[in-house]
């Protein structure tokens, strides 16, 4: 039954229309002030809300306002004595759906509540519709409908339930964990543990004891025995991200794991069989990596077997406006907001911008613009300001008669250095290579141009 809550301070108007309502098979509470509708709000939870606008205390625009703050499902009928067209646009404005003036005749608001009813089934229909759509275009979690990503869900699909190592690559902020857990929910292990372990977030000191475990007394702070991950995850999956980090020490004991499906904990003198499916991803060219000494050739190919190459997000112009929807749509749930739309002008600079962040990035940005938008649709203004301007700073310089080799030169360099630090997930010393100038410089540019 619907239930509907009538505000009003005149008790005459509420027992006429608690009787009307009831007679037509509405749940009817009644409060007589604004004040006494929110204390009732939670307990009676109603569909509907027949509020007066002008009321001793809160107002019944003050109401709808507050209703709105609360993320209330209520929808808003407001009525008035002093009807005005000034009147009615300040209603919409402060969230109600419709507007009556008094005196009303009964047919005027049944008729308001009927066409509410029908709205708000259509958005309840709505919703659904896009849960539906939104669930046909997510594949464990990854969301996509595009040719590039569709190539990636398939080849998840193929591969997902062999033990054989897989080596996930793409650039930082594609989804590379998503995918290797994808992999996993797609195989026999999906009730088993899944581990990720970024290997360039542990020190190397402590990576051997994480990986494999230790014998209480191995070392100075071995004070008890402990497990290591790859037992942690015995008949599950490992997942190694940045394996490009991995010590060269590290890299031949890993070898051997893989090998023998067998580990040795530190400070132990007898091996322990585990059964365990690795997935490593990277940043990183491993090919070049071992041609330049850094990463072992036998581990390469041997982590190689089966290959994902996750695209970058400008590789994936089809999955933008998804993926922003999906975003504003989760933020409103997590932050209690209402956005409802991106204008033309905005979802142009979105689906123009290069993305170096990719996924992330575009996740971070429309964070961003739901907190910062101040009305229901996030508009060019909520964007950050690196996406409003010229993206090619030599073309912008000539369309503007800006011809400073040095203001563009300097655009150009730390265009450079926030690239190559975001390829290589923020690893400077690896990003100085790419660049190819020094670490100190590096460092020194990074101070320079505020980059974190």
């Amino acid at each position: 039954m619907r239930r509907v809550l009538v505000v009003d301070d005149e008790e005459n108007i509420r027992v006429v229309l608690r009787t009307l309502l009831k007679k037509h098979h509405y749940q009817v509470e009644a409060a007589n002030s604004a004040e006494t509708a929110l204390e009732q709000l939670e307990r009676f939870d109603p569909d509907f809300v027949l509020a007066d606008v002008r009321m001793s205390g809160m107002s019944g625009l003050e109401l709808c306002a507050e209703l709105k703050a609360r993320s209330s499902l209520a929808t808003v009928i407001l009525m008035s004595a002093y009807g005005s067209v000034d009147l009615a646009i300040d209603a919409m404005k402060a969230g109600a759906y419709d507007y009556i003036s008094k005196p009303f005749k009964q047919d005027e608001v049944l008729l308001a509540l009927t066409k509410a009813e029908e709205r708000e089934t259509l958005r309840r229909e709505n919703r659904a519709l896009k849960e539906a759509m939104r669930k046909e275009r997510t594949f464990h979690d990854i969301l996509g409908k595009s040719d590039a990503i569709e190539k990636v869900f398939l080849t998840i699909g193929k591969v997902a339930d062999y033990k054989t190592t897989v080596l996930i690559q793409g650039e930082s902020g594609t989804g590379k964990e998503l995918v290797a857990r994808a992999l996993h929910l797609g195989s026999t292990r999906k009730n088993k543990p899944f581990i990720p372990v970024n290997c360039g977030a542990i020190p190397e000191t402590l990576l051997e004891s994480e990986l494999f475990g230790h014998k209480k007394g191995a070392f100075t702070d071995a004070h008890a025995d402990k497990r290591g991950l790859f037992t942690e995850a015995d008949q599950g999956t490992l997942f190694l991200d940045e394996i490009g980090e991995l010590p060269l020490g590290l890299q031949v004991k890993l070898l051997r794991v893989l090998q023998e499906s067998r580990v040795r904990p530190v400070g132990a003198n007898r091996d322990q069989e585990v059964d365990v499916r690795v997935i490593a991803a990277t940043v990183r060219d491993l090919r070049r990596e071992v041609a330049e000494g850094r990463f072992r050739e036998d581990l390469y190919y041997r982590l190689n077997v089966l290959q994902i190459n996750v695209p970058p997000l400008r590789d994936r112009r089809d999955d933008i406006m998804l993926l922003v929807d999906h975003f504003i749509e989760r933020n409103n749930g997590r932050l209690g907001t209402k956005i409802r739309d991106v204008d033309q002008k905005a979802r142009k600079l979105l689906l123009n911008y290069p993305w170096p962040g990719n996924v992330r990035e575009l996740e971070n940005t429309i964070e961003r613009a739901v907190v910062l938008s101040e009305s229901d649709v996030i508009g060019v203004g909520d964007l950050p300001e690196r996406m409003r301007e010229p993206a090619d700073p030599i073309a912008a310089s000539l369309a503007t008669g800006e011809l400073s080799i040095k203001k563009t030169a300097r655009f150009m360099e730390e265009t450079l250095i926030r690239r190559a630090l975001e390829k290589t997930g923020g690893n400077r010393t690896a990003a100085a290579k790419l660049l190819e100038i020094s670490h100190r410089a590096l460092l020194y540019k990074i101070k320079d141009y505020g980059i974190h």
